[in-house]
């Protein structure tokens, strides 16, 4: 199976790149590559803990870790890779990483090479990232590697009766800390025991957010004390839905805030143009009286945590179909949190969902009427926003369980 693994990844190498020439993310893909060994160069003879996440969700969730590591064991050099370009591109400047870049292709060669470059002190992996090359360098290695934030299912590979080549990488972790009584369930079933219930470390950093002073001058001046809508990464299927409802069914006291997760100036464009009341764009607000729209689209990236404050409600694109984006940032606000139906996969949209803090829906005629519902009927509001926000008070402490465990080994 190790054979034919390694065949599998040379092969799909060769076809990526030939993709590559027709797709703008995949040639990203490949050429951040190119800097990998470069950039972890400097890294030689260095204290090393090395993060890897696969995008920018696993990020934040190793996020609170690094920053207490850099408070409390500031002699070691953090290493961060991604293995998307949506998260590498987004992060590579976060300033408590000492070297950000990709994580190389998971052949023998490269598994090699970088193991023996970084040669960290400890491999933290990031929610559910097995890379079995990899993962057995660091094995043979002696390098101590945990899996944080942890969550799996029954589905995946180590838990069929063909898994146990992928079952065999496993070894390589010293500790789990996994999210969820099934995961732990699942690992003792393959008869992994050093596994520990920790939770998710971003309720942890999501909790921080209301320490930080979350206001901004324009969207105050643009809300203008109205019932504002935040529809927050959003995808053209989920813009389609708030089209439409902005354009045949909201009344004249409520705004929107749209933040599209695609921020290319065509189709910013073409959302602009979709809208038939009076728009404006992030990048076009100087000078304006923003409290006279009704839609404001943000064409900018790193501000969608703060606008989320401003929510009356929250709507969190992705759930419709190309997966969900995060949502605990509108949550920790104490606002009701609306979402598509497809969030199976998410711990957190599947206890909110259950708990009824969260709202999920799969057509037009459920967005409007749940819209409607929370405009008009205030305690509705603000009870399904405390359910969401006690919430996250009640699942704190995942980065505290982790760091304890790290003192004792580093």
């Amino acid at each position: 199976m190790n054979f034919l693994y390694n065949i599998l990844i040379f092969k799909a190498t060769l076809l990526l790149q030939i993709l590559s020439i027709f797709s703008k993310k995949l040639k990203l893909f490949f050429d951040g590559r190119k800097q990998t060994f470069s950039k972890i160069d400097v890294l030689k003879d260095e204290n090393v803990i090395w993060f890897h996440a696969a995008s920018l969700g696993e990020f934040e969730q190793a996020r609170p870790i690094i920053e207490e590591l850099k408070k409390n064991c500031n002699q070691y050099k953090i290493l961060v890779t991604f293995f998307s370009p949506s998260g590498y591109e987004i992060r590579k400047n976060y300033n408590l990483a000492d070297v950000i870049c990709y994580l190389p292709l998971d052949s023998r060669s490269n598994a090699r090479k970088f193991v023996e470059i970084v040669n960290p002190k400890f491999a933290i992996f990031v929610k559910y990232e097995f890379w079995p090359n990899l993962l057995n360098e660091l094995k043979l290695n002696e390098i101590p590697t945990i899996l944080v934030s942890g969550i799996l299912r029954e589905k995946q590979i180590f838990f069929k009766y063909y898994g146990g080549f992928m079952r065999e990488s496993l070894k390589a972790f010293n500790h789990f800390f996994v999210q969820d009584r099934n995961s732990k369930g699942l690992l003792s079933s393959i008869n992994f025991e050093n596994v520990t219930i920790a939770g998710d470390t971003r309720f942890d950093r999501v909790s921080k957010i209301l320490e930080q002073d979350n206001s901004l001058d324009f969207i105050t001046e643009f809300k203008n004390n109205q019932h504002t809508i935040v529809a927050g990464s959003t995808w053209q299927e989920d813009e389609e839905l708030l089209v439409n409802y902005i354009n045949n069914e909201a009344s004249e006291e409520e705004k929107f805030i749209i933040a599209p997760h695609n921020i290319k100036p065509e189709a910013i464009l073409a959302l602009q143009k979709s809208i038939n009341k009076k728009t404006i764009l992030y990048s076009a607000k100087a000078d304006e009286n923003l409290s006279e729209y009704t839609v404001f689209i943000i064409d900018t990236i790193g501000i969608l945590t703060k606008i989320y404050a401003a929510a009356d409600v929250a709507y969190v694109g992705g759930g419709l179909k190309t997966g969900l984006h995060n949502i605990l940032e509108p949550a920790t606000f104490g606002i009701p949190v609306v979402i598509g139906n497809n969030y199976d996969k998410f711990k957190e949209a599947v206890d909110l969902v259950n708990l009824k803090g969260c709202i999920s829906i799969c057509n037009q005629e459920e967005f409007s009427s749940i819209l409607k519902k929370l405009k008009s009927d205030g305690n509705y509001r603000k009870l399904t926003g405390s359910i969401n926000q006690k919430y996250i008070q009640e699942n704190l402490g995942a980065t505290k369980i982790i760091m304890n465990y790290l003192k004792t080994q580093l």
